[in-house]
């Protein structure tokens, strides 16, 4: 098991990077695309109307990636007031349940987000163009991510190895 997290830790740290890359590019674009709508719309007097949908899903996408890296890094929101004050063995099994409940989460999410997209999928974004399915994609690619980083995570804390956190954090110096 040792060989397999050391192979798949780089293309995982790759995954998380590119992610939050691309959660990155994906709030720039979509501070430059309401910029854009309010010029348009308070200087030219005419309001792009493609901009608040492609917008919205850009959100949907950074938020989703860039939960995914958080996920990852260990750094999502929790409440730890009471693992801290556990002994080291209730510690170990407070994170396997919740690390194993977050593995189900991401997969629920993206079982959910799949047929929420095939059942949308002949209705359409009626300023975009695109079939309605599409804005569920972000959520689909999240749970996924999610599934896969606290899997990696789970993996981590029931073999006493030290997080993907702490790596991230020697891989960033």
């Amino acid at each position: 098991m040792s060989r397999f997290l050391q192979a798949s830790r780089p293309v995982l740290g790759w995954i998380s990077r590119v992610s939050l890359y691309l959660s990155g590019i994906g709030l720039v674009a979509m501070t430059a695309i309401v910029g854009w709508q309010v010029f348009a719309r308070y200087v030219l007097n005419d309001t792009p109307s493609w901009s608040e949908p492609l917008s919205l899903h850009l959100m949907s996408w950074f938020i989703m990636l860039g939960a995914a890296v958080g996920v990852r890094e260990s750094v999502h929101l929790g409440l730890d007031f009471v693992r801290h004050g556990a002994s080291p063995a209730a510690k170990r099994t407070m994170d396997l349940v919740s690390l194993g409940l977050m593995v189900f989460f991401g997969l629920a999410m993206t079982w959910y987000s799949v047929l929420l997209a095939a059942g949308t999928w002949a209705a359409s974004i009626p300023v975009l163009g695109w079939p309605g399915g599409v804005d569920f994609f972000p959520m689909i690619a999240g749970g996924v991510l999610i599934a896969i980083f606290s899997a990696e995570r789970f993996v981590d804390v029931a073999a006493g190895e030290h997080t993907a956190a702490d790596i991230i954090a020697q891989e960033v110096v």
